[in-house]
């Protein structure tokens, strides 16, 4: 051995072994702090806020109620564990070297107001804790399939007063205002209305919604047929609104908001037991908003109340009531159809001035929803639970003018228009769960046995369309709007359709096996039958429908990385179609499968979240209407992409939440008179969609300020598979900046701080930029 290779042998010795006797000195040097939070029925508490004051370390707990802080320097410490509604706890705890301080705690209920919690005292943007995405007490890291939850936190600081500028903070999602007046989101590919709430059906197809009773919203993704049935769910997936309960703590919050555009909202929202014993509780939130549009007329009036209840009848059985009114008032967005030969690829070819309206104020709508929900929580024992609910939903559309044009040229455009209403719509539901859990040695068995009713009926009036245009508009002139007085006299005769008459009975099942915590496996089943009756001249038919679930995880690392993979399943009932000859093609249901593989991670204490998948939905029994003008049963549509989710709080005060998706869903397979969009991308689902937020409060100087920097880029889309005519791609700036103390908040919006000239996914356009102003104050 030469000289060198003796002096780097001992050289790379004595680094080792320094190396070696600084991680024995450092490990020596620390301890290690964990534990478990109950509240006070001896219940495990998620979610509460573990800090160890003049430190900087701070944590929360996990759904079992234990935390764990690790690495920390020996010495006497004072720890505050502290949950809304109860009180805070400051504990005395001594960290010695190389050894773990155990700390377990009960919270007692909080009999002061909701002024003393302190500020810390803010859900955690990274939960995922639900018991509704597998309806059944499922961790994240457990669940073979992929969620988004966006908390009520994270929209109060963004300034967020509806629901499109929400759904925008969950991965691939894009936001839809229908013209008929509902809301929906497109991800995955395809669209869906936000009809889940707290588990349950509800609606917001003529209505849209409200956000102010919201505590927050669950995106999952993939066909969830299977729990959720065909008429809460589509092929991309389920959007549950998760509502705002009572608690045990008198409290209240009023909100006012204004801004550009003539933005004018207040929202209230009180809470108190209404019995000394705190077995009956009272939660009301309500909210009036008035804003006009950025365009040169246009307007949207809505009114919320929505009262709730909890009523403790004993150890074992609870109540719960809530009730929901929702009324809107407003004009309705337009969506561009052209005309081939009008030259238009996509609405920025448009001559029209970006913020000139084609229709008067007058030109209106008004439209109301009013739904309540019951529920009966009964603890047969300490592994088993009944869960009985009830929910009616009614929608009523008084009337609603929809003004169509037709561009025939970037600059003309010829006007027709239609008037829908009255039109009303009722759902009724019934449902039962029972869930249990038990353990056999090394295995944990999850189960959930349920059936739901469903019955739906509704009345429809509406004036046909009228083929001929009853004017021509050249946007180079100064031309007037339409008119609600000129649509009326080119109206025809109203056609009320036959009430619809529709009965679902649903049977369910889902278990899951866990082997020595960490690997799962889920299977799932729903039988659904499905009866339409006859309605005028329209024959009735009945379905019945076979959706299974399965899944799989391993945990790596336990509690902390997994791999999953899934098979879910989603369908659509379908009416029989008439062939040429007369006779009756009787259809199966519309199916759709998804394949879905990938990795979900919560590391650092919790402190990040993050997952990664991709997947594959095949729909390939799709009607096809064929040269001879029969139909077959044969077409396949494929949607295929990556997901994305990344959230993470690294150090005290500094939240972000971040995504990616990328989609491509394409025509695959059609008639031969469809030939010609074979391969083309199916209409509303671009390719690429990001969404980013971060935000910082300081903690110690200018304790209480805070900023916000944000961003949103979708991709370019169609309106149809022709492919014709595109949405072009945009990206939108939004930041904000905000100062809050334990009992008041002021915040200041920017919103497309580029002051971008952008369109939604069926052409109408934007706001530029413009912003909001926040005051909140907190009895």
């Amino acid at each position: 051995m030469n000289h060198f290779s003796i002096r780097t042998s001992k050289f790379l010795f004595i680094i080792s072994f320094l190396f070696t006797v600084c991680s024995a000195v450092a490990q020596q040097r620390h301890g290690k702090i964990k534990g478990k939070i109950t509240t006070s029925d001896g219940k495990p508490a998620s979610e509460v806020n573990i800090i160890l004051k003049n430190s900087k370390y701070d944590t929360s707990t996990n759904e079992d109620g234990n935390f764990e802080l690790s690495r920390i320097r020996s010495n006497s410490y004072t720890l505050q564990i502290s949950l809304t509604g109860y009180e805070t706890v400051d504990q005395e705890v001594v960290v010695a070297d190389n050894e773990t301080t155990t700390v377990n705690v009960q919270l007692k209920v909080s009999n002061k107001e909701l002024q003393e919690v302190v500020i810390n005292n803010r859900k955690s943007l990274l939960s995922k804790k639900t018991q509704y995405v597998a309806r059944m007490p499922l961790k994240n890291i457990e669940n073979p399939q992929v969620y988004n939850v966006i908390h009520k936190e994270l929209l109060q600081e963004q300034i967020v007063i509806d629901p499109a500028g929400a759904v925008r903070n969950a991965p691939g999602v894009v936001p839809l205002n229908y013209p008929s007046g509902g809301f929906a989101v497109i991800f995955r590919g395809f669209t869906v209305g936000i009809n889940s709430r707290n588990g349950m059906e509800t609606l917001s197809g003529r209505s849209s919604i409200g956000i102010a009773n919201v505590e927050r919203i669950e995106v999952l993704k993939g066909p969830s047929g299977t729990l959720f049935g065909s008429s809460a769910s589509s092929f991309g997936g389920v959007v549950n609104l998760v509502t705002k309960k009572p608690f045990e703590a008198s409290a209240t919050e009023i909100s006012y908001t204004a801004g550009s555009f003539g933005v004018n909202r207040l929202t209230v929202d009180i809470n108190t037991p209404l019995t000394k014993d705190k077995n009956v509780l009272f939660r009301l939130n309500a909210a009036v908003n008035n804003e006009k549009s950025f365009l040169d007329y246009g307007f949207n009036k809505t009114l919320s109340f929505t009262p709730s209840i909890i009523f403790k009848a004993s150890e074992k059985l609870t109540f719960s009531v809530d009730a929901e009114l929702f009324k809107v008032n407003n004009t309705r967005p337009l969506y561009p159809t052209v005309t081939a030969a009008s030259g238009i690829t996509n609405p920025g070819d448009i001559q029209l001035n970006y913020k000139k309206s084609l229709i008067h104020d007058d030109a209106d709508a008004k439209s109301s929803s009013s739904k309540a929900f019951v529920q009966a929580e009964y603890e047969i024992s300490d592994r088993w639970k009944s869960t009985t609910l009830f929910s009616y939903v009614n929608e009523d559309l008084d009337y609603s003018y929809q003004v169509l044009p037709t561009w025939t040229s970037p600059t003309t455009a010829t006007i027709r228009a239609t008037l829908f209403g009255p039109i009303s719509s009722n759902y009724t539901n019934i449902q039962q769960n029972f869930n249990g859990e038990f353990s056999t040695g090394i295995l944990k068995h999850k189960i959930l046995m349920g059936a739901n009713y469903r019955y739906y009926t509704d009345t429809f009036s509406s004036t046909p369309t009228p083929a001929t245009p009853f004017r021509t508009i050249d946007v180079t002139t100064n031309f007037n709007p339409v008119r609600k007085s000129e649509i009326d006299k080119v109206l025809l005769a109203p056609v009320v359709r036959a009430g619809r008459d529709e009965y679902t009975f649903s049977g369910y099942a889902s278990y899951v096996l866990g082997v020595a915590d960490r690997l799962y496996a889920m299977a799932s089943l729903r039988l659904d039958n499905f009866d339409r009756k006859e309605s005028g001249t329209v024959p009735g038919y009945s379905q019945n429908s076979l959706s299974p679930k399965l899944g799989i995880v391993y945990q790596i690392v336990k509690d902390q990385v997994s791999i999953f993979g899934n098979y879910m399943n989603g369908f659509q009932n379908l009416a029989p179609v008439t062939q040429p000859g007369g006779e009756q093609l009787v259809l199966d249901p519309l199916y759709a499968n998804q394949y879905e593989g990938g990795i979900k991670a919560e590391l650092f204490n919790k402190k990040l979240s993050a997952t990664i998948s991709y997947y594959k939905i095949t729909n390939d029994n799709a009607v096809i209407r064929q040269t001879d003008l029969t139909y077959q049963q044969d077409g396949k549509q494929v949607s295929k992409g990556v997901e994305f989710e990344f959230l993470a709080n690294p150090f005290p005060g500094l939240d972000i939440t971040a995504g990616y998706a990328y989609n491509d869903n394409r025509i695959v397979k059609t008639s031969e008179a469809n030939k010609a969009i074979e391969g083309n991308k199916a209409q509303d689902a671009p390719e690429d969609v990001v969404n980013f937020w971060a935000s910082y409060k300081f903690q110690n100087v200018l304790k209480g300020l805070g900023i916000g920097v944000g961003a949103n880029y979708v991709d370019k889309s169609y309106m149809a598979t022709t492919n014709t005519f595109y949405i072009s791609s945009y990206t939108i700036y939004n930041q904000t900046i905000f100062y809050e103390q334990s009992n008041w908040r002021v915040g200041v919006k920017i919103n497309n701080l580029s002051n971008k000239k952008y369109w939604s996914s069926w052409g109408a356009p934007q706001p530029p930029a413009n912003f909001l102003v926040n005051l909140t104050f907190k009895f």
